[in-house]
């Protein structure tokens, strides 16, 4: 249902004042500050006291800021995440710090029982992970990386040595997680998809039966104000949905699962933003496997086709945005998200779209220019939405940097360049917060989050090296090189 019946006035509260340590040189000094204190000697937390382990596409974003640092240190970020890969080719969502007690994280390495219950898809014997993934940012990633001191990477045979894995993990995702049979990927679960409360996940969640309150220990409130963090009937259903996915032995079975649903448990669905990234990290996985003599035309096909069925699988037209699918029931879900503008970073969308989705951005709905400074996650007009709780309406750094790049991609300068302001001003002055209010820049979650200060650090950094160097829209529409 269209919601164009205006909500409440924005929320009152005291604007954000700005930090005058927030110019361009202390704002780096700052968020290199945090990098530096997440820094473990092999990769960095997203937070210290909230995440105190390595997250999967946490690590990719902050690998981008990293280069901007140390090229070494980021490239050290990647590899290490991606030593802990399964043999099936999947990157868990979260590598394990033995050094860390039990009780620091929930659900923590005794939950997920990786070495056992994933042995028989291939899960590592010396180090403890989970057994969901995230987003697939890594080519993406990794290319960045390298682009930062290209002699530094050939010398240390950095891109030689992550392809294989990257290229073993896009194939676990496109062969083991085309649950619905049309090409695209699904999540098995929201912590998948990385915006893991988001109001997207409310239907299809209301089919799991959630595990006994009395069942779980949620660490995540020591760290924050219960009012920001998911309810305990949520975390209820998200611990019920892990642990079934664990005692089927972290099982996917692809091929037309959707049509019944049964197969792909009780939570499947067909994300925009997760599929865009896919896309975004096939065509950088395209660019490292030219830099390394081989013909990367392929995987730029394969994009092609991707990009394809994510706009007849995923677009609404009259939503003027993309749609999540829910695989088991067979539909859209009907609620507008920030992950259904994430694609807008592909080159390869029709001009007219792309100018729907930056209207759409800058509408109503998530108000960019007008209402808000950031987008937010979830639509300001939706029935669920929470200037505060955590991806049901606050606006995170990420999102905003990946649409950022979107903006600027598809010949918004301006448009761009307010958004890049509006960033750097926002994490500086709210100290790298985890996310914040969308209205008025109030901070939320943890402080001094590692993916706040690394795309800080990119945005600092000269915004036209990145169409330069990164993948331009010739390239993705035609040049094979």
């Amino acid at each position: 249902m269209d919601r164009t019946v205006p909500r409440a006035p924005r929320p009152a509260g005291r604007t954000v004042a700005y930090d005058p340590s927030a110019a361009p040189y202390g704002l780096h000094v700052r968020a290199a500050a945090v990098l530096e204190a997440g820094w473990t000697g092999s990769s960095t937390v997203p937070s210290r006291g909230l995440y105190p382990h390595q997250w999967s596409w946490d690590s990719a974003f902050i690998a981008i800021g990293l280069r901007h640092l140390s090229p070494l240190r980021a490239q050290t970020e990647l590899e290490t995440l991606l030593a802990a890969q399964w043999a099936d080719g999947r990157v868990p969502h979260i590598v394990f710090n033995p050094s860390v007690p039990l009780d620091a994280y929930f659900p923590s390495p005794d939950f997920w029982r990786s070495s056992t219950a994933g042995r028989a898809a291939g899960a590592p014997r010396t180090v403890q992970t989970s057994g969901i993934v995230q987003p697939p940012v890594h080519a993406l990633a990794a290319w960045l990386v390298h682009l930062a001191d290209p002699g530094l990477s050939r010398a240390r045979g950095f891109l030689a040595r992550v392809a294989p894995r990257l290229a073993a993990w896009h194939r676990y995702l496109l062969h083991r997680r085309d649950l619905g049979g049309a090409g695209l990927v699904s999540v098995v679960h929201p912590w998948e998809q990385g915006m893991d409360n988001s109001p997207c996940w409310d239907r299809p969640l209301s089919r799991v039966t959630p595990a006994p309150a009395r069942s779980f220990r949620r660490a995540d409130l020591a760290h924050g104000s219960p009012a920001d963090r998911p309810t305990d009937l949520d975390y209820g259903r998200y611990v019920r949905l892990a642990a079934g996915y664990r005692d089927r032995g972290y099982a996917d079975e692809p091929g037309g699962a959707g049509r019944d649903g049964r197969s792909s448990g009780d939570f499947a669905v067909e994300d925009p933003a997760f599929n865009a990234l896919l896309i975004a990290s096939e065509q950088a996985l395209a660019r490292i496997v030219r830099e390394l003599g081989a013909d990367g035309s392929a995987r730029l096909d394969r994009a092609e086709r991707l990009t394809a069925a994510l706009l007849e699988r995923l677009w609404d037209p009259a939503a003027g945005m993309f749609l999540c699918r829910d695989v088991r029931a067979g539909e859209p879900i009907r609620e507008r998200g920030v992950s259904g503008l994430v694609p807008l970073l592909l080159p390869g969308l029709p001009r007219d779209l792309a100018a729907t989705l930056v209207r759409t951005v800058c509408g109503p709905h998530f108000g960019l220019g007008g209402t808000t400074r950031l987008v937010p996650s979830y639509d300001l007009l939706g029935e669920a939405f929470d200037p505060h709780r955590y991806w049901r309406g606050p606006a995170w750094f990420n999102t905003n940097w990946l649409l950022e790049r979107g903006l600027r991609l598809h010949g918004e300068r301006g448009r761009a360049d307010a958004l890049r302001k509006g960033l750097l001003h926002t994490a500086g002055a709210s100290g790298f917060a985890e996310y914040v209010d969308p209205y008025t820049g109030q901070a939320c979650g943890a402080a001094g989050f590692g993916w706040t200060a690394a795309l800080t650090l990119d945005l600092l950094h000269d915004r036209p090296a990145w169409d330069r160097n990164g993948l331009t829209a010739n390239e993705q529409r035609g040049d094979r090189g």
